[in-house]
């Protein structure tokens, strides 16, 4: 099993780092056959840790520049856009 682990996660363990994963997964197992002894019939399922919320500032309208200040210190450019060399070939 760990090996299959190791060829589908794209990583190489030696035999003794296989063995602490396979105690490890072992562990996680036990623990969750252990949670399956709970009754929990009628709990109502944890959507967050908290009922807090975030604090959002609202957004309002700043200051911009214009498109040709924002390429007036472009080293590559045409009227009306960057130029940035090919990075995806076909």
């Amino acid at each position: 099993m760990i090996n299959n682990l190791a060829h589908l996660s794209r990583l190489e363990f030696s035999e003794a780092e296989k063995r602490s994963i396979g105690a490890d997964l072992q562990k996680i197992v036990a623990f969750v056959e252990k949670l399956q002894e709970l009754d929990t019939r009628g709990v109502m399922p944890l959507l967050h840790i908290s009922d807090a919320a975030n604090v959002l500032r609202n957004d309002e309208l700043g200051g911009s520049v214009t498109r040709g200040e924002a390429l007036m210190n472009a080293p590559v450019k045409d009227e009306a856009f960057f130029k940035v060399p090919k990075v995806i070939k076909k």
